[in-house]
């Protein structure tokens, strides 16, 4: 390239960098150098997600299913989803769980027009505190894929960036309870985030019922080994050994009951 060239090119270049380079937080290797964007926390609790609802055909199953094993969630919402079926959203902070935002539509935020990542995760989180009366405090991009807008939108909207530690790979055709829980066995461990679906709107048509046959195994299993398994709001994130200096006990409200 000549270099003239270089010097137009360069700041274009240097632009897309910019943009483009947290998107990298994707990548296994790079979240495990950035523990609170993986969400670590407490290293005897296990942060338990969902991702791409609300779906009336599916979420309340899931939380039939949180009731009956006794523990909490924290649900990612997409904003077209919620603005279709407010009444299922309502439903999951009626079950006293943890609602957050996943943006509007399910697009990777690296291959959208500049701005709309800002002005559709404001529309998504004004969305959630309306419907469901709480004001949200985590924001996981579609894809896990953030971009130096969708980072910067965050901060401006009140959001705090998460991802995940560990997946069950629930989205896919082949999916079922049993890979599910295999998949994400090696991640079961204290301060991992795990990642599921309570629907199948960006899924293999029907995949949503490997997560839910997968539950009662994840939680037991936690429990087996002793950990605690809830929402992000009592997970420690970002905190050293997950425990905030002088913070008040996590409220019992934030579990059904008492924990094995």
């Amino acid at each position: 390239m000549r270099p003239h060239a270089l010097v137009v090119a360069g700041p274009a270049l240097l632009a897309a960098l910019l943009h483009a380079g947290p998107g990298a937080t994707w990548l296994p290797p790079v979240r495990r150098l950035l523990p609170s964007l993986a969400g670590e926390g407490d290293p005897g609790h296990v942060a338990l997600t969902f991702d791409d609802g609300p779906d009336p055909r599916s979420t309340p199953l899931f939380l039939d299913e949180l009731d009956r094993l006794g523990c909490r969630a924290t649900f990612f919402l997409l904003g077209e989803m919620l603005d279709r079926h407010p009444e299922a959203g309502r439903s999951i902070a009626r079950a006293g769980h943890e609602v957050a935002v996943h943006g509007w539509r399910h697009h990777n935020a690296l291959v959208t027009p500049p701005g709309r990542v800002a002005a559709e995760m404001g529309r998504a989180a004004r969305l959630v505190t309306a419907v469901t009366g709480a004001r949200p405090s985590w924001y996981r991009p579609p894809y896990g894929v953030l971009s130096a807008e969708a980072l910067l939108a965050a901060r401006w909207h009140g959001l705090r960036p998460v991802l995940w530690t560990a997946w069950g790979e629930d989205w896919t055709d082949r999916a079922t309870p049993g890979s599910v829980l295999r998949t994400l066995e090696p991640g079961l461990r204290g301060g991992a985030t795990l990642l599921l679906h309570d629907c199948d709107h960006t899924s293999a048509p029907d995949s949503w019922r490997s997560a839910l046959g997968a539950l009662a195994g994840v939680v037991g299993h936690c429990r087996a080994a002793g950990l605690r398994v809830g929402p992000l709001g009592a997970h420690g994130v970002g905190v050293p050994g997950g425990v905030r200096p002088h913070r008040r006990p996590v409220p019992a409200s934030f579990y059904l009951r008492p924990e094995a």
